[in-house]
């Protein structure tokens, strides 16, 4: 993996990643104006979790026209992007409009409501330079250098003292809310663990210290053993349906031998699990012949300093609601009282999906 750092005129920081070694253009910005953003955190008291405020991004790019792509690399320099031209393969930038800030001001006082600094880091992964591809299409060894890629940042953000867990993610579709069609993620580094992970990190430490295994470790071997949900594997990982799925085609790729952090594996491993991420969201495109929309998340141990040997790195991929196959609305009971209802059987979807030739 070849990487390099610059500065945009704004102050922001550009990091580009690739295969061979690099040559680029300068860093360009959108404006040379610096990034003004003060989120705040509000406490919810009755369900014990953070609430973040960050009103400066309504103002961030919202579809916009086809001639302008804020994340293709800069062409005509009267009329910036985020990206230079250059013949790197990824690249992350420091969000013009971030959702947490390492440097906030104080937060606003409210009576009867406690509230924090927003402090964090929101960094913006850009996969490739094509905007008419998507992540499953890059070829393997590119996936492969994005692992290395967000193992790379989650290093580099959870190194910094203040903060205690790293997110990589990406909505695809605007079924799940995106604002730019170009294949692309972000990276959240809480200052916090957040809730579901709070929880995950719980019930794994519990699991840990009631049987010295793994809990991840056990759903693994299980799903090897029965068989009956996994959809795809290799030397090194493998691919599931899990049997507690809340939605349908929700996919779980983890690989066979748990690690807490993708820069935890060996590179065959991490090989592996790229070929089986590609292969993956290949198989959701196939289900109806179109793009699968998708919330994915890249699920590793708290950044905290310790070691969390009851962690199990996975991927997580939740397919969003599709009006014309209906697949999953959120509403009374999931939003209401936070139960799931999966009106499919994870055995069948996870037969649908081994069923698909890619």
């Amino acid at each position: 993996m070849y990487k390099t750092q610059l500065e945009k005129p704004d102050g922001r920081k550009l990091w580009l990643y690739g295969l061979a070694p690099l040559e680029h253009d300068a860093a360009p910005s959108p404006s040379p104006d610096p990034v003004v953003a003060n989120p705040h955190l509000r406490w919810h008291p009755l369900r014990g979790e953070w609430v973040t405020y960050a009103a400066h991004r309504q103002g961030r790019p919202f579809l916009p026209p086809p001639d302008y792509n804020p994340l293709a690399p800069t062409t005509n320099h009267a009329a910036p992007t985020e990206l230079p031209s250059g013949n790197y393969q990824v690249a992350v930038f420091e969000n013009r409009f971030p959702s947490l800030a390492p440097h906030p001001e104080a937060a606003p006082t409210l009576e009867g409501i406690v509230t924090a600094k927003g402090t964090g880091n929101c960094e913006v992964i850009v996969f490739g330079q094509d905007s008419q591809t998507s992540l499953g299409q890059l070829s393997e060894a590119h996936i492969d250098l994005l692992l290395q890629v967000w193992a790379d940042r989650t290093l580099e953000l959870g190194a910094k003292k203040e903060i205690q867990y790293v997110l990589p993610f990406e909505n695809r579709g605007v079924e799940v809310g995106v604002t730019l069609h170009h294949p692309h993620g972000q990276i959240y580094a809480y200052n916090f663990v957040p809730p579901v992970q709070a929880k995950a990190l719980e019930l794994s430490k519990a699991h840990y210290a009631q049987t010295g295994r793994n809990l991840g470790q056990d759903l693994v071997d299980l799903e090897l053993s029965q068989n009956t949900r996994v959809f795809s594997q290799g030397p090194h990982s493998l691919a599931f349906v899990p049997a507690f799925a809340r939605y349908p085609y929700e996919s779980w790729i983890m690989p066979k031998r748990a690690v807490a952090f993708l820069s935890d594996l060996s590179s065959e491993e991490r090989q592996d699990l790229a070929r089986r991420l590609k292969d993956t969201l290949e198989r959701l495109d196939a289900l109806f012949s179109r793009p699968m929309p998708y919330l994915l998340t890249l699920n590793q141990a708290p950044t905290d300093g310790t070691e969390h040997p009851e962690w199990a790195l996975r991927f997580e991929i939740y397919p969003a609601l599709r009006t014309e196959t209906k697949l999953k609305y959120l509403a009374g009971t999931e939003l209401g009282a936070g139960m799931f209802a999966n009106d499919t059987l994870p055995e069948v979807k996870a037969l649908e999906l081994r069923e698909i030739k890619v």
